[in-house]
């Protein structure tokens, strides 16, 4: 029997755009994987659309890994790790103690904040030599990355505020992100198994989406070759920012 979310239009249709987006951002627009769990926390818990998520992105991750599988950077996936799980520990034993709305307004927050960190973040990056090695700060980022990935699939800004001043190339930096991300969202299998949101309606729900992942991945690739990726950007960054603030007033108010 099917959950009768698949049979609700709203969530049928944020749940295909969260999925299409995932897979737009797997595909060549980095960074908009953001939007997945917040679009769906407007009709389900936050706590849930993550639990959904997280299967179909950890297919994503192993088709990236065999893409990348030559390309990475040993030393900093041991620079940051450690701290990711202190960061994931953290959202494990956070999320059973504290109410949905709370959950609804960390999401909100960390979706308003990524679209300002887009614009912003480039100018606070430029000089960054002194965060070239730096273990403490790779243990800060680390954890912030854990802590966003585990309430909202969102590390990746944390995670680039650390990586990208590293001067890597540019593959060996994707397969960085990938390798990383790929790690932790295994150990996020366990606390998110813990709270329950493996069980048989978010599975079903999963599976059905899972499909969708390589037509959107399929579509970021097209998109990159025949679009201004800019005007894209900001386009996605806006609607990001909305959902944040609605995410945040539902949360709060």
């Amino acid at each position: 029997m099917k959950p009768e979310m698949l049979s609700d239009p709203i969530f049928l249709i944020s749940a295909v755009f969260a999925v299409i987006i995932t897979g737009i951002s797997k595909g060549g627009f980095g960074g908009l994987a953001l939007f997945a769990v917040p679009i769906l926390s407007l009709s389900i818990s936050p706590v849930q659309a993550a639990g959904i998520l997280l299967p179909i992105l950890i297919v994503m991750d192993w088709v990236s890994i065999w893409a990348y599988r030559k390309h990475w950077d040993k030393r900093l996936l041991l620079l940051m790790l450690p701290g990711a799980m202190i960061g994931i520990a953290i959202g494990g034993l956070l999320a059973d103690r504290v109410s949905e709305d709370f959950v609804r307004v960390c999401v909100g927050f960390i979706a308003v904040a990524f679209p300002v960190y887009a614009v912003l973040g480039p100018k606070f990056r430029t000089g960054g030599d002194w965060l070239k090695g730096n273990r403490p700060m790779a243990w800060a980022s680390g954890i912030a990355a854990g802590f966003t990935s585990f309430v909202a699939h969102a590390g990746g800004p944390p995670f680039q505020t650390y990586a990208l001043p590293q001067g890597l190339d540019k593959r060996i930096y994707a397969g960085t992100a990938v390798m990383f991300f790929m790690v932790v969202n295994a150990v996020k299998l366990i606390p998110y198994a813990m709270l329950g949101q493996f069980d048989r309606t978010n599975l079903t729900i999963s599976a059905a989406l899972i499909p969708l992942a390589p037509i959107g991945v399929l579509i970021g690739v097209w998109l990159v070759k025949r679009i201004d990726q800019q005007t894209f950007y900001r386009v996605m960054y806006a609607l990001i920012f909305v959902t944040g603030v609605k995410l945040l007033w539902d949360g709060l108010i």
